[in-house]
């Protein structure tokens, strides 16, 4: 897709972060632009903003979790603007600490946002796309938590590494039906966006397992797990010092002119030795007919 002139783009999580930094960049391309977030006070500051650089915006509240609020999501777009080229299943949330003590609830939310969000759009709009039968692009937000599963952030990297396989497959099925679709998976390095905050604060009340604030529950994980407070301050500082959301939506709207499947908005040498540490590791498990274990690669 080229030309983005007057055509339709939804995307979720579209209030803050990456998502409105793709929101923005599709104002300056001329798209009437969909929002949808679960964020009602940030989904209004989002609309204002972007009607300010002279969008055609619509906002909707959305729990990308809840399939009903996905299809009233799309409900809405065709009742507005009758059609949708683009969809960014972007909304996401994190999640951190050790496997074996993330809490039921702590597994809910995060899969619920992260993954089955995309799930649901993938199943609502793809029909759609179908019978419009024009040019359209998905993009899929995944991480590249969705090649590296490091320590500390396991139920993210599951969904992460299922947002992946998710789209590899989806640019499978639609390659073999011949459609005019194209499909996209954004894979972020570090973006200065606010997501902990935002995931923390956002936690529906029957998913949350303590009603205590962000600063407090960190406070108290870290002090039964106090080897860990250097790889949280990094983390932290690592994501502030990050591309910023504006830069990440170019990159986006860049690789969709170009049909690029996987997106990367940050080509560093360290990414590339991990993935290539990962893969190599992999391979050598093959040749060799040995176990594959984190001693295999090397871990950053």
């Amino acid at each position: 897709m080229k030309d983005f002139k007057d055509k339709v783009v939804v995307i979720t999580g579209g209030a803050n972060g990456i998502g409105l930094g793709i929101a923005k960049r599709a104002v300056k391309e001329e798209m009437k632009v969909v929002i949808a977030d679960i964020d009602v006070h940030a989904l209004e500051r989002a609309e204002k903003e972007l009607k300010k650089l002279g969008g055609l915006v619509l906002p909707v509240l959305t729990d990308v979790s809840k399939p009903e609020n996905v299809e009233a999501l799309a409900q809405k777009t065709l009742e507005t603007f009758g059609e949708v080229r683009i969809l960014c299943n972007n909304a996401g949330v994190g999640g951190g600490g050790l496997l074996w003590e993330s809490t039921l609830n702590d597994w809910k939310y995060v899969m619920g946002v992260n993954l089955w969000g995309v799930i649901h759009g993938i199943r609502v709009f793809v029909p759609i796309m179908l019978n419009q039968d024009n040019e359209c692009h998905i993009v899929n937000t995944s991480s590249m938590a969705g090649h590296l599963a490091e320590p500390l952030s396991g139920i993210y990297n599951i969904t992460k590494f299922g947002v992946v396989a998710l789209s590899e497959t989806l640019l499978g099925e639609l390659k073999n039906e011949n459609t005019k679709i194209k499909v996209s998976v954004l894979c972020p390095g570090f973006v200065n966006t606010n997501i902990a905050t935002n995931s923390f604060r956002n936690r529906p009340a029957e998913l949350r397992d303590r009603d205590i604030d962000q600063e407090t529950a960190n406070k108290e994980w870290l002090e039964t797990h106090p080897k860990y407070k250097s790889y949280f301050e990094t983390f932290y500082r690592t994501l502030e010092e990050g591309l910023s959301p504006d830069k990440a939506g170019d990159i986006v709207f860049e690789a969709i002119k170009d049909e690029a499947f996987y997106i990367f908005t940050d080509t560093s040498f360290i990414w590339k030795r991990m993935v290539k540490n990962r893969m190599n590791g992999i391979l050598e498990a093959f040749k060799q007919n040995k176990p594959y274990t984190r001693e295999t690669i090397e871990v950053y």
